[in-house]
C-alpha cells in the first residue's frame, strides 16, 4: 500500500494566521468565485456560533496545503474560504478605521487596527506602506487584494476582472454586516472581541503535503469519503507551472489559460477528471484513476508536451460531452438511438473506445460501433450484471489498437470486443431470472424499453416508450391485496419485479385494473392494443410463479435474438 507523505491536524483560524507563516494561492489556480450565497451562509454560521449559548466551534472543512519547509505554504484546496475570511477581517479593520477617523477612541482603535492587521493580514512597510501579506492570491487577484483591499484604500470599480469585482463586493458586503451587527455600539473593543472569538471558534482540518502527487492522493482519499475537492485545479496548476518554468512568453500563458478555461466551460456539468481519464485511455495504455495524475505528470515534462496534451484534449472534448447528450448536433438520427440507450443504461466504460472511433472512422462506422457498444452494454452490464474491471480494460485495449492503426476498420474493432460479449446461453440464463426494481426511474425506463422492443419485434408496430399514453403494468401488483392468495409474501417479494411479471398497458386501462386479481385483469388484457399483453390473457388462465417463470423464459429467447451482434455469434 502506498504511503501519502502528509500530515493532518485541526487548527483554528488564529493558529493558521496568527503566526509568522505565509500562504500562497498558486499563480494559475482559479480566481475568486464566491458569491453572496456563500457569504451569507458563512456569516450566518459565524453569527450562530458566536451567539450566547451557541456552538463551541464551527468546522470549516478540509484545507490542503503544500510545503517543503513548513513556513510557506501553497494553498491547494481551500483558497475560497481563506480569501473570504481575510476579507471579513479587513471589513472589521475598515469599521475600526471609520471609528478612529470619526474621533471615537482614536488612539486605541488605531492600535487595535495595527495589532489585528499584523495578527491576521500581515503588515504595512512603515516607509513605503506596501503590504507584506500572510496570504497571497493568484496572478489575477493578488494585485487588487494587496494594492487596494489590504491597505483599505478607495476601491476602483471600473476596468476590473469579474473576480476582482467579486472581491470588492464581498468586502463591501461584509463591511455592511459588521456595521449592522457591531458598529451601533461604536465600540472598537467590541469589534476586536468579535474577531478574537471568531478566530478561536472557526477551525479547519489542515492536511499538509510535500508535492503535487501527494496532494492528488489526498484529493482521491477525501473524494472517496464524499468530500468533493478540486483535482482539476491541482492538475491545471502543475501544467501551467511547467509552461511558466520553461520561460514561456506571456502570450503562451494567456493562450493556455484561455483554451483551458474554454475546455472546462464546454464540459458544463461533466467532471473534468472523468473526461481526462477517458481521453487518456482512448489513446494510451490503461490508467486507473488513482494513477492518472502521476502518469500525466510523467508524460508532460516540458511546455511542448503540455500544448500537445491541450490539443489532444480539445480534439476529444466535444465528442465526450455529446456522449451525455443524445440530442446534440454531433449525432445523426440513427446514432442518437444508441447514445440514448447508453445513457439510459448509465454505462460509460465504452467511452474511451468511442472517442478513439470518432477520430478514426466515418459516420457509418461510428454508427456500427455505437450499436455494438449498446448491445454489449445491455447484455454484459444491464442483464448480466457482470463486474466491469475486465470490461473497462478490454475497451481501453481496443481503443489503443484503433489509435495505433492496428484496427483499421469498424468490423475489425467489433470482432476485437468478443471477450466482453455475453454469449447467447449466458445472456438467456441471466435474462430468464432477471429482476429489475422499477421503483427506480432508470429501471422503469429500461423495463419499458425492453417491452416495447419485444412488442415491435412481434408486430412491427413502433411506439414511443416515453409516452404517457402507455404504462408499465405489473401483472402481480406491487401491493397485492386479498385477491392474490396464490402468492405468499415471500413469493410476492421474489416475483413482482421479475421481467416475466411486466407487460404494457394503456394508461387509462392501467388505472382501471389497479390491484385487482388476475381474473379481473385478464379481460382488460385481452382488449389491449399490445400483442405482448394479449398473449398474457390468451396463454394463461391463472397467474402463478410457474406461469411467470415460463413467460420470462420465452421473453429471454426473444431478447437473445433482438440484442445480438451477428459478427460475434
Amino acid at each position: 500500500m502506498s504511503v501519502i507523505n502528509s500530515n493532518a491536524a485541526n487548527q483554528t483560524l488564529r493558529q493558521l494566521l496568527g503566526n509568522g507563516l505565509t500562504y500562497r494561492v498558486p499563480r494559475f489556480q482559479r480566481d475568486y468565485s464566491w458569491t453572496q450565497d456563500e457569504w451569507e451562509d458563512l456569516w450566518q454560521d459565524i453569527r450562530e456560533t458566536l451567539r450566547p449559548g451557541g456552538e463551541p466551534a464551527h468546522y470549516m472543512g478540509y484545507l490542503v496545503l503544500q510545503s517543503q519547509d513548513n513556513r510557506s505554504f501553497d494553498v491547494i484546496d481551500g483558497q475560497q474560504r481563506l480569501t473570504t475570511l481575510s476579507l471579513l477581517v479587513l471589513a472589521v479593520l475598515k469599521t475600526l478605521q471609520e471609528l478612529a477617523d470619526a474621533g471615537v477612541d482614536t488612539d486605541n482603535n488605531r492600535r487595535r487596527i495595527d495589532q489585528l492587521r499584523q495578527t491576521y493580514i500581515g503588515y504595512l512597510d512603515p516607509v513605503t506602506l506596501v503590504p507584506r501579506t500572510k496570504l497571497s492570491l493568484n496572478r489575477n487577484n493578488d494585485a487588487y487584494y494587496r494594492d487596494y483591499l489590504v491597505p483599505l484604500q478607495q476601491l476602483p470599480q471600473r476596468g476590473l476582472r469579474a473576480s476582482e469585482h467579486l472581491l470588492r463586493k464581498a468586502f463591501e458586503w461584509f463591511v455592511r454586516q459588521v456595521h449592522d451587527a457591531y458598529a451601533g455600539a461604536r465600540s472598537g473593543a467590541e469589534l476586536a472581541r468579535f474577531l478574537d472569538e471568531l478566530s478561536d471558534k472557526l477551525f479547519f482540518t489542515v492536511i499538509t503535503v510535500t508535492d503535487e502527487l501527494n496532494a492528488f492522493k489526498v484529493f482521491e482519499t477525501l473524494n472517496a469519503r464524499g468530500v468533493r475537492l478540486s483535482p482539476t485545479d491541482l492538475l491545471k496548476n502543475y501544467l501551467f507551472s511547467v509552461v511558466y518554468r520553461d520561460s514561456a512568453h506571456p502570450q503562451e500563458i494567456d493562450t493556455l489559460e484561455r483554451r483551458w478555461e474554454l475546455m472546462v466551460s464546454r464540459l458544463g456539468g461533466e467532471s473534468f477528471p472523468d473526461f481526462l481519464r477517458a481521453h487518456w485511455n482512448s489513446r494510451r495504455r490503461f490508467v486507473r484513476e488513482s494513477d492518472l495524475f502521476k502518469t500525466i505528470r510523467g508524460d508532460t515534462p516540458d511546455k511542448g508536451r503540455v500544448f500537445d496534451l491541450l490539443r489532444e484534449m480539445e480534439q476529444d472534448i466535444d465528442v465526450y460531452v455529446a456522449l451525455s447528450n443524445p440530442e446534440g448536433l454531433l449525432w445523426s438520427e440513427g446514432q442518437r438511438r444508441y447514445v440514448r440507450e447508453l445513457r439510459m443504461f448509465s454505462v460509460r466504460q465504452p467511452w474511451p473506445l468511442l472517442l478513439a472511433a470518432f477520430r478514426s472512422f466515418d459516420a457509418s462506422g461510428m454508427t456500427e460501433l455505437l450499436r455494438a457498444c449498446s448491445v454489449i452494454s445491455f447484455r454484459y452490464n444491464v442483464i448480466g450484471s457482470r463486474v466491469t474491471n475486465e470490461q473497462e480494460r478490454t475497451y481501453n485495449s481496443v481503443a489503443q489498437r484503433i489509435a495505433s492503426g492496428e484496427l483499421a476498420t469498424p468490423a475489425q474493432t467489433v470482432r476485437a470486443l468478443a471477450p466482453i460479449y455475453l454469449t447467447d446461453e449466458a445472456f438467456r440464463q441471466s435474462f430468464a431470472t432477471k429482476e429489475l426494481r422499477t421503483t427506480a426511474s432508470r429501471n422503469n425506463r429500461i423495463a419499458r424499453y425492453v417491452l416495447f422492443a419485444i412488442e415491435r419485434h412481434l408486430t412491427g408496430q413502433d411506439y414511443d416508450p416515453d409516452s404517457a399514453q402507455y404504462s408499465l403494468e405489473h401483472i402481480l401488483p406491487e401491493n397485492p391485496g386479498t385477491q392474490w392468495p396464490q402468492f405468499s409474501d415471500e413469493q410476492v417479494d421474489a416475483a413482482v419485479y421479475r421481467f416475466g411479471n411486466f407487460t404494457l398497458l394503456e394508461a387509462s386501462a392501467n388505472r382501471d385494473v389497479g390491484n385487482r386479481g388476475f381474473e379481473e385483469k385478464r379481460p382488460v388484457y385481452e382488449r389491449s392494443i399490445f400483442e405482448l399483453t394479449r398473449r398474457v390473457a390468451q396463454e394463461n388462465s391463472e397467474w402463478t410463479m410457474d406461469r411467470l417463470a415460463e413467460r420470462q423464459r420465452w421473453m429471454a429467447k426473444q431478447a437473445t435474438g433482438l440484442w445480438r451482434i451477428a459478427q460475434l455469434e
